[in-house]
């Protein structure tokens, strides 16, 4: 039996049946087409699949969708305004903080909750911030950088 969630994603109201049982990273792909949060683990240990709920930054793939019923959803489609990429978008982009790209849309995600929380983070609180995420081709550094500098734009 399909039940009715009706929520905000990325500032925009929606309304669909869902499965019960339906992954919210599945609704976000498979039913919204959103595929900047990818698949990745499945068992929220690699952070691919980070968004935020309600201004907290969640593994999608550990969450029903009619968990988010009620709720606003930010995915990384979402970050960027009138054609301008988010600051930390950006600081990726300028730092080399991707390589692949597979995880990208979870780091930029979680690092944005980390400068909302901590707008000048040490890097040992970069790496804190971001441990929920792996990363298999940078080795981490351009990321840090890159959450570095973001910080350091938002601060000038």
């Amino acid at each position: 039996m399909k039940r009715k969630i009706t929520l905000k994603i990325n500032g925009k109201p929606r309304s669909d049946e869902v499965e019960p049982r339906l992954l919210l990273i599945h609704y976000l792909r498979d039913v919204l087409g959103l595929t900047g949060p990818h698949i990745g683990c499945e068992t929220s240990l690699c952070g691919a699949c980070t968004v935020s709920l309600d201004g907290k930054a969640v593994k999608s793939c550990a969450l029903l969708a009619v968990q988010a019923d009620g709720r606003e959803v930010l995915t990384i489609e979402g970050l960027a305004a009138n054609g301008q990429l988010h600051p930390v978008q950006q600081a990726f982009w300028d730092e080399h903080g991707l390589q692949c790209g597979f995880c990208t849309p979870g780091m930029i995600m979680a690092s944005r909750q980390l400068l909302e929380r901590n707008p000048n983070p040490t890097e040992a609180e970069i790496r804190h911030g971001i441990d929920g995420n792996l990363c298999r081709c940078t080795g981490y550094q351009h990321i840090v950088n890159a959450v570095k500098a973001a910080a350091a734009k938002a601060g000038a």
